[in-house]
């Protein structure tokens, strides 16, 4: 290892690898739903399959401990995003062209985009093993009162990832669509700027990545390493399962977002379609800045300021202002779906206003996990709450789309107020449980 190398300040590496792990995240699971609804894949199978892609962050925590045993988490790293810029690359080249009048009538069948979903899925698993890898690194490659003062930085270029995956490529895809009139060209030409960006971070992180002496195999000091990480995992599942309160956890994890669960998969088809089919004909480029720019960084503003308010009142004081703003900002969509506004200020505030009350009270779910992790598998147990939290993602998402088809937008948010109850329901159950000082600085 070169002495330039070892020392490396975390300024050259952390932020970019905190974008990196970003970017494959919104492109799979934000870019896929827009692209299959823009191409004209009806709702029911576009939520379904996009929400299948979700598996790999759901199941992730079931083979970390591969990651841990095998190699470097460095060359885990550059290995995954090496596959990822392959895959993008390949998602450009072979992405199918529907005809137009095929797209117009909003039927294109989920089969002509087999390869794509296959395409997808694996660059779902590398990028979930590359959040590991790169988790794993961090605390690795650099002393703990480093890590301390990166922390901001890391959580804020994955934040600007979010608006580049959401935002940026969407809006571009946008502008692309409207030069040439070719929604399967512009979402081409968006992939390929995918993987022209994420090839860029590749190289560098190829050369500027520090090799650390912390970061090694953690078997290689002796046999049964594998076998013992495994039997890690085991033990912390088992003993997750004996916490007290598990199933009142359980049910809290599953069904305090469920609104959103059912929300997030139609946002974007809802602002797109058209007023006739009950949407609000937003065009694609200000979808990407109306919900991929304004609404993320609503949506941050919300974290943070329930951040700071729950750090000052702590969990159990704020728990009940969280699920408030967790469940009443969704009205904001029936509203959008009865009115159809047509001025995209009146839209923007709208989304800008559902998103910064999601982000306030997600922190309280955020905290629950971290509370209920407490002990001795605090890691690990963290791990299965994150499982449980993607699954409370994906099983509303299984079925959204085939209920608004059903029902329509107007009735589908409706039934996303109703879904409310459930938020207000564990709320309740729980807030008995909580530490009264749990939280509080």
């Amino acid at each position: 290892m070169s002495e330039t190398n070892k020392n490396t300040s975390p300024w050259w590496w952390v932020p970019t690898l905190y974008f990196a792990e970003g970017v494959p995240y919104f492109v799979v699971n934000n870019i896929s739903v827009m692209m299959f609804t823009k191409m004209g894949v009806p709702n029911g199978d576009m939520s379904f399959f996009t929400t299948l892609l979700y598996f790999p962050w759901f199941l992730k925590g079931v083979w970390g401990p591969i990651v841990d045993v095998v190699k470097t988490k460095r060359w885990w790293i550059i290995s995954m995003q090496v596959l990822m810029t392959a895959l993008m690359v390949l998602l450009t080249l072979t992405l199918p062209k529907p005809d137009v009048d095929v797209i117009a009538g909003g039927q294109t069948p989920i089969s002509m985009f087999t390869l794509t979903l296959i395409l997808f899925i694996i660059a779902a698993f590398a990028s979930a093993t590359h959040d590991i890898a790169a988790d794993g690194y961090y605390m690795l490659a650099h002393s703990p009162s480093s890590q301390a003062a990166f922390i901001g930085i890391r959580s804020t270029f994955y934040r600007i990832a979010s608006v580049f995956g959401q935002g940026v490529l969407v809006y571009i895809a946008g502008m692309i669509e409207k030069s040439s009139n070719d929604i399967p060209y512009s979402w081409q030409v968006t992939l390929g700027v995918s993987a022209g960006v994420f090839f860029l971070i590749t190289m560098y992180h190829i050369f500027i990545l520090p090799h650390s002496a912390e970061d090694k195999p953690r078997n290689a000091g002796g046999e049964g390493g594998a076998k013992s990480n495994l039997s890690e995992l085991a033990n912390s599942f088992v003993s997750f399962v004996k916490k007290p309160g598990f199933l009142l956890a359980v049910a809290f994890m599953l069904l305090y977002r469920l609104p959103e669960g059912f929300l997030i998969k139609l946002c974007q088809p809802f602002l797109v379609h058209s007023v006739k089919d009950g949407g609000l004909g937003l065009t694609t480029d200000m979808v990407g800045l109306v919900y991929g720019t304004f609404g993320v960084i609503a949506l941050l503003a919300g974290g943070i300021a329930g951040g700071v308010f729950a750090s000052k009142v702590g969990l159990k004081k704020s728990l009940w202002w969280m699920a408030a703003c967790m469940t009443l900002p969704c009205l904001t969509f029936v509203y959008l779906a009865i009115a159809q506004p047509s001025d995209p200020v009146i839209i923007s505030i709208a989304v800008c206003i559902e998103q910064f009350g999601y982000g306030f009270g997600f922190t309280a779910y955020m905290l629950y996990m971290m509370y209920f992790s407490e002990g001795e598998f605090k890691t690990s147990h963290y791990a299965i709450c994150t499982a449980f939290m993607a699954l409370s993602m994906m099983l509303p998402g299984f079925v959204a789309g085939y209920i608004q088809e059903a029902i329509g937008y107007v009735n589908f948010f409706w039934m996303v107020m109703v879904c409310c109850v459930a938020t207000l329901v564990v709320t309740y159950l729980v807030d008995k449980k909580i530490d009264p000082n749990y939280g509080r600085k």
